[in-house]
Parts: structure tokens; C-alpha cells; sequence
């Protein structure tokens, strides 16, 4: 990572941890160095807490880019008052599950322009994933996949299918080996919709080759059905709509549950507008699902079945290393089942992400991260941790209009203060 530096700090009481805040501002704050001497003085702090000892219980990341910003992050802490770009929390004192966290990916509606673009310039290990994943994918496409990330003109637009599912899928598999390359390894994977396929890669049980020929072929199938439907998210338990959709059987249908209260419906386009209708008479919470032209997760997709079966017919899954929790049954798989039938399964039916969470929940896992270019499954997630009467944390990647190196940084920094296991030194490599 270049550009931004984080200072690691901890302590086995709070007192403590504004203690040493408190003495490495007296040992830094006079005498200031410029250029490459400062940014060399600033990393050279930086290893020398990472390697200071064994983290302790209360703990805190100060995130800057120049010296004044670190230390005035630094005073704050020693202070005990908040400032930007200083996280702070309090890793629990049991080990367990919780201490790995679960990869979360979501499916089409996180995209956004320029989204990996300061990810690029600034972290190599990202920058040689996206070429890895663009490598698996350039048999299928006639487009360049950094080329389309960094918006060159000429390239395809991402609100087209067939290029905003392989560059998403591109997104979270490379933000996946981001989080590995700084020692965060998951302890379950889950996916929704075509999240799915980068689940499966991340735990092991697609290779890459496999995974970018089903997520580039299925977009690209996914054109013939463009223009029949729409996407619907609704805000509203999962009763009220359905009782709602009962007036539209046959035309609309539940694609997702995403949590106790977060609904997305498919179908037909003249019949999702009179469903728009009722729902804003009724007051209701409603989006179109970004870019989404099609009814994926409904009867439209099975007049793909024979292509979409085809096309993941020489797909040869394996036992993954890391546990795969399946939206399309609502509970953990074995991956050596994740055939061709499977992956028809995956785009056909309603995606069970509710009952995959529930599941992980009651397996012991606490601790969330979408690895996305900004959060979309967060509430329906928490929704569900409250119903349960659990405690969960819960954490994006990137963020809208976000998406760089102190981002990056910031969300390692706050699993980091939660109890996960971070390797800091690749900060400085």
C-alpha cells in the first residue's frame, strides 16, 4: 500500500492504551522532517508498534498520510476524544470462530464509477489480482476488464449485464486477496446470487479459470432475457410482501430474502409497475435494483436452462478449504456438489441469504466483512443478528465514492480493534 501509513497501538486497559498514545506523541511531536525522510520516519514508527509486542485488549489504528495528520490522531487518542481516521475498540478475550471472519459477497448493485481505480495505483497485490482474474476472463470478453474499471473511454458502460457481473466479480475476489495478503483469512464464505461464484473460488472449491468462465458465460446468457423485467427491493417484513404479491401470481415473484425485513421481488416489467404503485400508496420503502434490466431468480431464467447448464457442464468443483454456506439451500454444502445443476439452481431460484446467515450465526460467527466496492447486505444482516438476539460485527471493504488505500486500511483497522488476527507488516512491505 502506498501513500497512507497506520500507526497500531494497544493496550491492556484503556488508561494504558492512552498512555502509550500520550508517549509516542512526546517522542515525535518536535522537530519535523520533510519529503522522503518523513515518509520514511512515519513507516519506520509504523513496524517499530507492530513489532513493540503482543496486541492487547483495548486497541487503536491511527491512519494518515503525512506526520500532522498522524500525530493530531495520535493527541486525540491520548486525549481520549474522537478524530478522523482513528479507530478504536476492544477485542474480546475468548478465541474462537469469531476470530475469523466471515467473507460476505454480494451479487449486482455495489458497482460504481472509478470504484478500484485508487486500488489500483496504490496496492499491488490488488493490482495483480484484477490482471489474474482479467487473464481467466479474456477468452469470454472483448473488452479489457481494467480498462472498463478505470473508464476509458471506448469501453463498455457497466449498467450492461454482460460487463458489470464480470467486474464485480473481478472486485471481490481481488479485495478478497487484499484481505488475505494482511493475514485475514476467512472462516466461512457466502455469497449472494452471483456472489456466489466468488464464494466458491475463495473457498477453494472453483478455480479461477472456472469461476470467471461461469460468472463471464451466465452474464452473457443473462442479455437474452434483457429488457422482460425488473428488480425490486422492498423494506417491509417478508409476510406483508408476499401477502401483497398474491395480487400479481405468476407475474412477480421473491428473489432474494435478505433479512426478516429486506425483500427483493422479480418479474415482469408491466407488472412491477403496478407493484411500484401499490407499494408507494402503502408508504413503503422501495429501490430498482441497480443496472438490473432482467428477472433473474424468477420464471424468465428458465428458458436459459439448457444454455446455463451447458456452459458450467465442464466445471469440475472440489472440496473446498474453507466452509461455503449456500444461499441456494440455506445452509452449509459441501462444495464438491457445486455442479452444473447447481449454478442454474443459483440463478433460478429465490436466494435463501436469510436462512445461509441464520445458519453461520448459530455456527459461532460473529464477525462479517462484505468484500465489495461498498455495503448493500448490511441491515438485512443485522436485521437477522437482533431476531436472533445475538451481537455480530459487522463491516465493509470499500464504500461509495471511497475506495482507497485509507479505506482499505480503515476496515482492516476495524476488524483489527474487534479481535481479528491483522499481519500489519504487509502495510510496509
Amino acid at each position: 500500500m502506498t501513500g497512507t501509513v497506520p500507526w497500531v497501538l494497544s493496550g491492556r486497559s484503556a488508561a494504558g492504551l492512552r498512555a502509550q498514545a500520550s508517549r509516542l506523541v512526546a517522542r515525535l511531536a518536535p522537530g519535523p522532517a520533510a519529503g522522503a525522510a518523513e515518509a520514511g520516519l512515519l513507516a519506520e514508527v509504523g513496524r517499530s508498534l507492530v513489532a513493540a509486542g503482543a496486541a492487547g485488549e483495548y486497541r487503536a489504528v491511527v491512519i494518515g498520510r503525512d506526520r500532522a495528520e498522524l500525530l493530531d490522531g495520535v493527541r486525540a487518542l491520548a486525549e481520549d476524544r474522537p478524530a478522523p481516521h482513528v479507530i478504536t475498540g476492544r477485542a474480546p478475550r475468548r478465541a474462537g470462530a469469531g476470530t475469523r471472519p466471515v467473507f460476505v459477497f454480494p451479487g449486482q448493485g455495489t458497482q460504481w464509477a472509478g470504484m478500484a481505480v485508487a486500488l489500483l495505483d496504490a496496492s499491488p497485490v490488488f493490482a495483480e489480482a484484477v490482471r489474474d482474474c482479467e487473464k481467466a476472463l479474456s477468452p469470454y470478453l472483448n473488452w479489457s476488464l481494467e480498462d472498463v474499471l478505470r473508464g476509458v473511454p471506448g469501453t463498455p458502460p457497466l449498467d450492461q449485464v454482460d460487463v458489470v457481473q464480470p467486474v464485480l466479480f473481478s472486485m471481490m475476489v481481488s479485495l478478497a486477496r487484499l484481505w488475505r495478503r494482511f493475514g485475514v483469512e476467512p472462516g466461512a464464505a457466502v455469497g449472494h446470487s452471483q456472489g456466489e461464484i466468488a464464494a466458491a473460488h475463495v473457498a477453494g472449491a472453483l478455480s479461477l479459470d472456472d469461476a470467471a468462465r461461469i460468472v463471464a458465460l451466465r452474464s452473457q446468457a443473462l442479455t437474452k432475457i434483457r429488457g422482460r423485467g425488473e428488480m425490486l427491493t422492498v423494506l417491509a417484513p417478508g409476510d406483508q410482501v408476499r401477502t401483497m404479491l398474491a395480487d400479481w401470481e405468476g407475474t412477480l415473484s421473491v428473489a432474494a430474502v435478505n433479512g426478516p425485513a429486506t425483500i427483493t421481488v422479480s418479474g415482469d416489467v408491466a407488472a412491477m409497475a403496478d407493484f411500484g404503485a401499490a407499494l408507494r400508496a402503502a408508504r413503503m420503502m422501495r429501490w430498482r435494483v441497480p443496472g438490473v434490466d432482467f428477472a433473474a431468480h424468477s420464471p424468465h431464467v428458465e428458458d436459459l436452462r439448457e444454455t446455463l447448464i451447458d456452459l458450467a457442464a465442464s466445471v469440475e468443483p472440489a472440496a473446498g478449504e474453507v466452509p461455503f454456506y449456500s444461499t441456494v439451500t440455506g445452509r452449509r454444502v459441501d462444495t464438491e456438489g457445486l455442479d452444473a445443476e447447481y449454478w442454474y439452481r443459483n440463478l433460478r431460484q429465490t436466494v435463501r441469504f436469510d436462512e445461509a446467515v441464520r445458519s453461520l450465526v448459530a455456527d459461532g460467527h460473529e464477525v462479517f466483512v462484505e468484500c465489495s466496492a461498498q455495503p448493500v447486505l448490511t441491515v438485512g444482516m443485522q436485521d437477522i443478528v437482533e431476531e436472533l438476539g445475538r451481537s455480530a460485527v459487522l463491516m465493509a471493504t470499500l464504500r461509495n465514492e471511497d475506495g482507497g488505500a485509507a479505506r482499505f486500511l480503515a476496515a482492516l483497522a476495524e476488524a483489527y480493534v474487534h479481535g481479528v488476527a491483522v499481519d500489519w507488516t504487509a502495510a510496509f512491505a
